[in-house]
């Protein structure tokens, strides 16, 4: 009867056209990218056009203590949008205007709907670029991007979502809204909130405005493509690129199985006799990308590979568009995809690519690794079926000895795809008991009544129920 009410009382608030109750359009908003983890459907679907709308839907969820669970485009690989207990799911999709491009102080402002593409085909004109680039940037949302931090093909030399995030407008648990930061290049005003929320995973706040630093696009780039008869010599190159004082704008990896499903998939011209592939775009101002082109060719040649240069913007999209096609063309080998997040130091980047060759081989396991080398953001992929249950035994095996060798070389068990649901078991294994509850004393303070995505990050209500 409760829900009813909320329902009565969402379709008042936004208007029925922006409640979702079909079973089937609830189906596609049970699940996201996420392979082997649980999958719910809510009890509703709402699309809020403003801030206003979504500050109704939180008064309503609490009023009728309905979880909320915002989502973008559901792009995630961390669970980080499945809404676990029913409830509302808040999509922010119809929040897509751009509000403001100020060249003046190389900021724009948006909704949290926008597609990340779309905000730099809007200010390429004023030859301007927002660097954060996820492989899902022609379909991931900036407030997913900002509720996830995540990095992409040019977080090497620009750095990932976080550090383009100045402004935000946030709609609290309690239903108040809150701005914090803002244009201004220095604010060292009170506690550091941006960052707070940037990250969160929508467990502490729901993002409604951002407010993001842009710079002045690259004046000319130069983009290669090296091949590599062994592992070895590709994750050596990456480390020597980085020692020589080279900060590729990408520095991208293709193992052999990932350069072998992507050709297949794609069919581009990719190489597949090799054991690696490389992919390498510098940028900057002429002299210094001519500089730079040459001395990553004299570390490749050193390292015993070969080199090869795009010729042409076609050639130099192709490859791009082969890195981005690598989650995709590994999805067509096997029924199930688990993507992993395995980050290491960049020195250390050789060591986790033998390490994960041999994981494969001690579990019996079809591991295809890609990923941005370069940051030492690797992302091995494990192709299994859900449907055999000892290969998934293997699967979870192997991804536990992942995050170990990860954290054993000073890795984290998240780069850039978050915590959610996925990894929540494994998060006292980096940070400690203690580190956690840091975690749990910040989710109660926000968001007491934990309606805010719950279930993801840290488990306020597992922790009730073992009291």
């Amino acid at each position: 009867m409760s829900l009813e009410k909320a329902l009565t009382d969402l379709r008042r608030a936004l208007g029925p056209h922006n409640v979702i109750t079909d079973p089937a359009d609830l189906l596609c908003y049970s699940y996201d990218a996420t392979a082997d983890v649980p999958t719910q459907r809510p009890d509703v679907v709402v699309t809020p056009e403003s801030t206003a709308h979504v500050v109704q839907v939180v008064k309503i969820a609490r009023q009728y203590r309905l979880p909320i669970y915002p989502r973008g485009s559901g792009t995630n690989l961390s669970g980080g949008t499945i809404p676990l207990r029913g409830g509302i799911v808040l999509a922010t999709v119809k929040m897509n205007r751009i509000l403001e491009i100020d060249p003046a102080n190389l900021t724009a402002t948006v909704q949290p709907g926008v597609i990340i593409q779309d905000l730099n085909n809007a200010v390429a004109p004023y030859g301007l670029l927002y660097p954060p680039d996820p492989g899902t940037v022609a379909t991931a949302t900036m407030g997913g991007s900002v509720a996830e931090c995540s990095g992409g093909l040019r977080g090497l030399k620009y750095g990932v979502t976080r550090h383009y995030v100045m402004g935000l407008e946030v709609v609290l648990a309690s239903g108040e809204v809150i701005r914090c930061g803002g244009k201004t290049v220095k604010n060292v005003t009170g506690y550091d909130l941006v960052r707070l929320f940037t990250g969160s995973e929508g467990t502490l706040g729901i993002i409604t405005e951002i407010t993001v630093r842009l710079i002045p696009a690259p004046q000319a780039r130069e983009t290669m493509l090296a091949g590599f008869a062994r592992l070895a010599d590709a994750g050596n190159t990456v480390t020597e690129i980085i020692q020589r004082k080279v900060i590729p704008a990408t520095l991208e990896i293709m193992d052999r199985v990932t350069v072998e499903v992507v050709e297949n998939y794609a069919h581009i011209g990719l190489p597949t006799d090799v054991a690696a592939l490389l992919l390498i775009e510098v940028d900057g101002i002429p002299e210094v990308v001519k500089y730079e082109a040459e001395t990553v060719r004299e570390i490749i040649k050193k390292n015993n590979g070969w080199v090869k240069t795009a010729e042409n913007e076609a050639a130099r999209e192709n490859l791009l568009a082969a890195r981005r096609a690598a989650l995709p063309a590994l999805a067509q080998r096997k029924p199930t995809t688990i993507l992993e997040d395995a980050t290491v130091p960049r020195s250390k980047i050789t060591e986790m690519l033998l390490a994960l060759e041999e994981i494969g081989k001690k579990y019996d396991l079809l591991i295809g690794t890609f990923g941005h080398a370069g940051d030492g953001n690797l992302h091995p992929t494990i192709l299994a079926d859900a449907r055999d249950e000892d290969e998934m035994r293997r699967v979870r095996a192997a991804v536990e000895e992942i995050f170990r060798v990860a954290l054993s070389l000073g890795g984290t068990l998240s780069g850039e795809h978050g915590i959610g649901m996925a990894k929540m078991r494994f998060l006292p294994w980096e940070m400690g008991a203690s580190g956690v509850n840091v975690l749990r004393q910040i989710k109660k303070a926000l968001d007491p009544e934990n309606i805010l995505n719950p279930g993801k990050m840290v488990d306020l209500a597992q922790e009730e129920e073992q009291k």
